[in-house]
């Protein structure tokens, strides 16, 4: 089995100083320093495909990650803010390969969540920090294992 690698985008300001569509908010410099801290902090994962949001601000997260590895990132309508079951039903169609999905805060419990139906333990102390990522692994007998890896910078 794979592993997924869930990224919830880098810093990009408040939205609620934002002026404009919220699908085109792009990364605050704090962001932009998060999402190039992500291409060491997963240096040794492996990754086979990057999956995004169409947000600006989670393609913009793993860029330069794809660019470190000559990858392109994938917009995924599934990844989308209030996609939950969509983004759940694609971590586990992706769970036999390595993959990286970058979507955003409410989706991050939604699929832990559903993980945790099928064997997923977390910590009573879940977190899902901007620029932060879980490594997802499911082992082929319907569980899956989890590790928090808190943002780069």
């Amino acid at each position: 089995m794979g592993t997924i690698l869930l990224v919830r985008h880098a810093h990009a300001g408040n939205s609620d100083a934002w002026v404009g569509d919220d699908r085109i908010r792009p990364l605050s410099p704090k962001g932009v320093r998060q999402s190039r801290g992500l291409v060491k902090l997963l240096d040794d994962r492996p990754i086979g495909t990057i999956h995004s949001s169409p947000f600006v601000r989670c393609t913009q997260t793993v860029e330069p990650l794809a660019a470190a590895r000559g990858l392109a990132v994938l917009p995924m309508q599934a990844l989308a803010e209030g996609s939950g079951d969509a983004a759940l039903r694609l971590v586990r169609d992706l769970a036999e390969g390595d993959a990286t999905l970058c979507t955003h805060g409410d989706i991050i419990p939604l699929v832990l969540q559903g993980l945790g139906d099928e064997g997923l333990a977390l910590p009573r102390n879940a977190r899902w920090q901007k620029g932060s990522v879980w490594v997802l692994r499911a082992d082929g007998e319907g569980c899956w294992q989890a590790a928090y890896l808190p943002p780069a910078a």
